[in-house]
């Protein structure tokens, strides 16, 4: 490689940045559409609590489960177009969302939102990592950042859309989809050009993997980060789908208001997302993802117990934490298999959204089994898994695998 082409791939691109973060942002804000319509679904449909629980499975199972076969695909042949096309894809998904007449039509929307996001996150954290140069954990942060304020969007879509303008809400957010085609369309000719500046020996280089010697280790490593995802994502689950129900059942609380506390919790999220990748960089990518866990532990337990006044700081702690680990988990595997980074990404953010969809859907069923509360309780202790996170090796191992691919 030229001593040129060595500066630029160590060079932050941040306009770059900033614009595919933008994209997540829009794109999530598109599943968040979802589960922010589920208060005026359940009355205007008649849904369950397991009827919802699906509906959350079907969106980020369809999601999570194709985006790794996207990033394998998006390894071997980038197809930046795909950007794009996802957006178009998730337009007629929100369509589809205010026409729906039932439960099994809102199925079928829901599924088009899920491949639209499965096309988008493999690709969108590969054009991160391009753009990122020597500061990867804060180049993931920037983009993963976009998607929790899309996320976070949630509660005020339920309360100043959904809530006065019912089920066709949904249609105001095909314009967001437009803006998303715009600014994917954009992107994916910046990448374009990127792939077309890469000589052919870097491109095999890209194709490379971790040596056999290693794998057995690397393989035992991602699956501790597999089961720390899944509590992660579990209590995430608990809280952003189900607490605002907690709230209105315990206190009486209007849709708007409950939503609020919510909102509280994703927007903390955001601060923590952002924060975690330059941390890390700092101080490791372990200690991030051991404190997003381990020190969620104390104010998890507190919650459920605590009042309304109280549960502000609460759900604003648990945001800032939890979700401190969200960027630095993809870098901490991409570092460990650097020759996969489609892959890799498409693995670790699918994985979140797939827990957090199987998370829905059997919360779901036990809350009609049993009560709001018992389910609440019970995943407040979730964080305790983040002792596994001991297990993973040390951010050098990391780094000298990186160095030698």
């Amino acid at each position: 490689m030229s001593l040129e082409a060595t500066k630029q791939q160590a060079k932050t691109i941040f306009p770059i940045l900033g614009l595919v973060s933008i994209a997540h942002l829009l794109n999530d804000s598109l599943q968040a559409v979802v589960t922010a319509s589920y208060p005026v679904l359940q009355g205007a449909l008649g849904l369950s609590f397991t009827q919802l629980g699906f509906i959350t499975f079907v969106l980020y199972f369809s999601s999570s489960v194709i985006q790794p076969f996207v990033g394998a695909i998006a390894d071997a042949r980038p197809t930046p177009l795909i950007l794009p096309i996802g957006m178009l894809m998730a337009a007629l998904g929100m369509f589809g969302m205010g026409i729906a007449p039932g439960y099994w039509s809102v199925l079928g929307a829901v599924l088009l939102v899920g491949v639209a996001s499965a096309m988008f996150h493999p690709e969108g954290a590969r054009i991160a990592y391009m753009a990122a140069g020597s500061r990867r954990g804060l180049a993931q942060s920037i983009f993963q950042v976009g998607g929790n304020m899309g996320s976070a969007l949630a509660p005020i879509m339920t309360a100043y859309i959904f809530y006065p303008f019912g089920q066709k809400g949904a249609y105001w957010f095909i314009v967001l989809a437009g803006a998303g085609f715009v600014i994917q369309a954009f992107v994916a000719r910046w990448y374009s050009s990127q792939l077309k500046l890469m000589p052919p020996l870097e491109k095999k280089k890209a194709k490379k993997t971790v040596d056999a010697a290693n794998s057995k280790a690397v393989k035992k490593s991602i699956f501790y980060v597999i089961i720390l995802v899944f509590a992660r994502s579990w209590f995430s689950a608990s809280l952003g789908t189900y607490f605002v129900f907690f709230l209105m059942d315990k206190f009486g609380l209007s849709i708007p208001n409950a939503q609020m506390y919510i909102f509280t919790y994703m927007a903390a999220g955001i601060i923590g997302t952002f924060l975690g990748g330059p941390l890390s960089d700092k101080y490791g990518r372990r200690n991030v993802i051991l404190l997003s866990l381990l020190g969620a532990v104390p104010f998890a337990i507190a919650l459920p117990f605590a009042g309304l006044t109280a549960a502000y700081p609460l759900l604003f702690l648990l945001g800032l934490i939890n979700h401190s680990s969200f960027s630095v988990t993809v870098v901490y595997v991409q570092e460990m298999v650097p020759g996969k980074v489609g892959m890799v990404s498409g693995l670790i953010t699918g994985l979140a959204f797939g827990m957090g969809a199987l998370g829905s859907m059997v919360l779901g069923i036990i809350i009609d089994l049993t009560s709001i509360q018992a389910v609440i309780i019970a995943c407040s202790y979730m964080p305790l898994l983040g002792v596994i996170g001991f297990l993973l090796p040390p951010d050098k191992l990391n780094k000298r695998k990186s160095a030698a691919v």
